[in-house]
């Protein structure tokens, strides 16, 4: 079945045509992977990390190329996409040295003339399937930890983001990546939800990584769980930022303004919910409102805060998240998709999936705008009283992906860690951002615990295993012919 790739900014350009699978495609390319693992997994793993070492240098080659790829086919302001491929250089750059660092343990036994030791497996086939928004950086989370272990592996990205992956791949595969070790599935949903279960069920992939919303995470979740297989699911969030009284508002202004817009809203750490102390909510609203309505909408390729929404299918969600707005709500500003007739400082979004940013003030803690990620140019606003509170509501959507807290006093900014479920906390900083050396990843409907990125990661991607070598030349049972030292545990100063 063929699909088209379009720009979302101009919807008559198209980026790629591409031919989708089926779930026979997906399973042939995991046979194919589980061929090739075996003979990777051979190879010692510093020469693994020099594969990922060329990736790196390759994508620093193909910089400007790659990131103007991305922003026009998905839209985002090509500072974030230049970012973006920035971010795979970072990730290469870490795990080239884990290939000399894939440490296992020498551990003292409890007999003489024995040895007890411990070693990283790879797992085997990992099986990847990525969301499109951010289409290069979070596959390599994946897929460079997964090849450095001595895994094979299965991608599939999403359709509309099909042009940036093809080329990703094609980098990939230029740095040295034998045949069968890496390949790219494209295929729609369930598709790919069938032909991973026929691949499950026939003993072909030993991980899955997921990254997309909430819903779909839950069914892959289900689908391991069958087999006994824990995934890497990296889903949705409601992330929120709490403003304490004493919070420097200019700053807590820049990081609403980034951590709601950047991307148009379209970061799984975007923000959801600005909670704000009652003594400063007015104020904080009042430049927050002037700060958006001041902020660039268009041409992702210029100079502006964010571009269209990805595709049609996230512009018709929107649509939906918009009619959650509710009379006790206040809206600040136009909203809507910009039209000649809803323009934004001149700009019609001509041809594009442009959407004015809303600010809602008034919300509740029962609405689902309040409960539910919205995946779109949309932050609501409400108030708080006390820090406890504040850290209730923070973690009352059930989300626990990212959240921040903008504060002088470093005691509050202690209690909030402490006490919210996210699993990222930002201090004075955006809900977004991620360093290639921290741990990535959510709790509660933003995933299961699993971590992405830095060290962390590697417990994704490899299986211990443990070995113990008696020399003694005889049988040696734990816990019954293990030396004993006696002690008068009697004796007690006179």
């Amino acid at each position: 079945m063929p699909y088209v790739s379009t720009n979302p900014s101009n919807t008559s350009d198209v980026v790629a045509e591409i031919e989708l699978g089926t779930s026979r495609t997906f399973v042939d390319a995991a046979q194919r992977a589980k061929a090739a693992q075996r003979a990777w997994a051979r190879v010692p793993a510093p020469v693994r990390g020099q594969v990922i070492g060329n990736i790196g240098r390759l994508v620093e080659a193909n910089f400007e190329p790659l990131a103007q790829l991305v922003t026009r086919e998905i839209g985002k302001p090509i500072a974030e996409a230049r970012g973006e491929v920035q971010e795979i250089v970072d990730t290469a750059n870490f795990f080239v040295g884990e290939g000399r660092r894939l440490y296992g343990q020498t551990v003292p036994s409890e007999m003489a003339d024995k040895q007890l030791f411990t070693f990283r497996n790879p797992v085997g086939v990992a099986a990847i399937i990525t969301a499109g928004n951010f289409p290069v950086a979070v596959p390599s989370w994946y897929i460079i930890p997964a090849l450095l272990c001595g895994n094979s592996v299965v991608w599939k990205p999403a359709e509309y983001s099909a042009a940036s992956a093809q080329a990703f791949y094609d980098v990939f595969q230029a740095a040295g990546i034998p045949d069968g070790v890496f390949e790219i599935v494209f295929a729609e949903g369930s598709e790919t939800f069938n032909g991973l279960e026929q691949a499950l069920q026939n003993g072909l992939v030993d991980k899955v990584g997921f990254t997309g919303s909430s819903e779909v995470g839950v069914r892959i979740g289900e689908l391991c769980g069958r087999h006994l297989q824990t995934p890497c699911l990296e889903l949705g969030g409601k992330n929120p930022m709490v403003v304490t009284e004493d919070a420097d508002l200019d700053l807590a202004v820049q990081g609403a303004l980034f951590a709601g817009f950047g991307s148009a809203g379209q970061r799984c750490t975007s923000l959801g919910t600005a909670i704000v102390h009652e003594s400063v909510y007015d104020e904080f609203l009042s430049r927050f409102v002037d700060a958006v309505a001041g902020a660039g909408v268009g041409d992702p390729t210029g100079d502006v805060l964010y571009g269209p929404l990805l595709d049609e299918k996230f512009a018709l969600a929107y649509e939906k998240y918009l009619g959650w707005i509710g009379e006790h709500h206040t809206v600040h500003g136009p909203t809507g998709r910009i039209t000649a007739t809803n323009p934004r400082a001149g700009f019609a979004g001509e041809n594009g999936f442009f959407y004015h940013p809303a600010i809602v003030s008034g919300v509740r803690a029962d609405d689902e705008l309040f409960l539910q990620e919205t995946f779109g140019p949309i932050v609501g606003v409400m108030k708080y009283s006390d820090l406890d509170e504040a850290i209730e509501l923070g973690n009352k959507p059930g989300y626990g992906l990212s959240c921040s807290i903008y504060t002088t006093d470093p005691n509050k900014a202690f209690r909030f860690r402490a006490g919210i479920s996210a699993g990222m906390v930002s201090v004075n900083n955006s809900t977004s951002g991620a360093e290639a050396h921290l741990p990535f990843g959510g709790n509660g409907k933003s995933g299961n615990g699993s971590r992405q990125s830095g060290v962390w990661v590697l417990d994704q991607f490899t299986r211990w295993q443990s070995m113990n070598w008696d020399y003694s030349g005889k049988l040696q049972k734990a816990q019954m012919d293990t030396l004993a030292i006696e002690a008068n545990l009697d004796f007690r100063l006179a």
